[in-house]
């Protein structure tokens, strides 16, 4: 097995190298000497060149300082950048820009330490700090920590003994829209030549809704237009037909959810119909929400409609689909933002 001698310190090289030499020189064959230190066979004899110059002799093999310029930070300082940026936002420093760029980083270290730094080096800094470029996710200003805390501490907690206790199941309800001339994703192509990609020149649209439990139940709709009271009553009939079970439904506090419409609807059922809304601006705590994120990964965003198809036939057939893969909606409830969520 060769060795790759960039692995080892420079001192340790430079130990292998005069060993090296001076075993050759006492007698030793040059390919059995570097075949024992598992280096490529050609190594020893650069080595024996180098040290066979005219004044210089061994010398040429010890290890000397690295070249290039210094660095400009401490490697105190280094760690204080990635204090500052990880899990902060340029504007908590006076900054103007709401993300992280090399310019933006460069300008703070600049007014913090009096350094100038060009973007490649901070490029490199960054790099050398385990960060990298990512596409932020986006929370709402609006968003209750507190209230996010309680509700998986001790309110969903709560939803889940309510549940058990009547032998009833838990079931995640979101919406959502698809239309048929939204694209996602990339493709490749020459550059600066965007491609193409056909679709009708009709616009279709159309909604749909599902529910999930942990168990790897799966329910849904489609349905067009926008979402009223009545139109959500309606689904939910849909929805308690034939059931035997209690359902507590945990939903999102979209107005039409609340109005006294669904209230009455859900007293009429006398307890086999419970809502339970989650914390304001915060969808990740629905594994439904995986769902809608997973079809427009995979469905009609990524495969355009052809001629003659109908958008409503190809988002029940993807629901379908996924209805028949327990497995995979019990995946939606492993994501970090859901594992709150029991398996009940």
């Amino acid at each position: 097995m060769k060795r790759d001698g960039r692995r080892f310190d420079h001192r340790t090289l430079e130990t292998i190298r005069l060993m090296a030499v001076e075993r050759v020189r006492e007698g030793e064959a040059a390919s059995s000497v570097i075949a024992s230190y598992g280096f490529s066979r050609t190594t020893i004899y650069k080595w024996l060149s180098a040290a066979s110059k005219p004044g210089v002799g061994v010398k040429a093999l010890r290890s000397r300082p690295a070249t290039g310029r210094p660095r400009r930070l401490t490697p105190r300082q280094e760690q204080q950048v990635l204090r500052w940026i990880n899990g902060r936002d340029p504007r908590q420093y006076g900054l103007d820009f709401g993300l992280w760029t090399r310019h933006v980083v460069a300008e703070l270290i600049e007014r913090k330490f009096g350094i100038k730094l060009g973007v490649t080096a901070v490029g490199e800094l960054l790099s050398k700090l385990g960060l990298t470029p990512q596409k932020p996710l986006q929370r709402a200003y609006q968003r209750d920590p507190e209230a996010i805390e309680a509700w998986r501490r001790e309110r969903f907690p709560e939803i889940a003994r309510q549940a058990k206790s009547c032998g009833g199941e838990i079931f995640f309800w979101d919406e959502s829209g698809f239309r048929a001339d939204a694209v996602h994703g990339k493709t490749w192509g020459v550059k600066g030549q965007t491609p193409i990609v056909e679709r009708p020149g009709q616009r279709q649209s159309i909604s749909a809704a599902s529910a999930v439990t942990a168990r790897g139940g799966f329910w849904y709709c489609t349905y067009e237009g926008g979402l009223n009271a009545e139109l959500f009553v309606a689904l939910l009939r849909r929805m308690m037909q034939h059931r035997t079970r209690p359902v507590h439904l945990v939903l999102d506090g979209l107005p039409a959810h609340k109005t006294a419409l669904v209230k009455a609807y859900v007293a009429s059922t006398n307890g086999m119909l419970t809502l339970h809304f989650l914390p304001g601006y915060a969808p990740d705590l629905n594994p439904d929400e995986l769902v809608w994120s997973h079809m427009k990964r995979t469905g009609v965003a990524r495969t355009p409609l052809r001629q003659g198809e109908k958008l409503q036939d190809k988002i029940e057939a993807q629901l379908a689909a996924i209805k028949r893969k327990p497995r995979l909606v019990q995946s939606f409830f492993k994501a970090p933002t859901v594992a709150y969520i029991t398996d009940c």
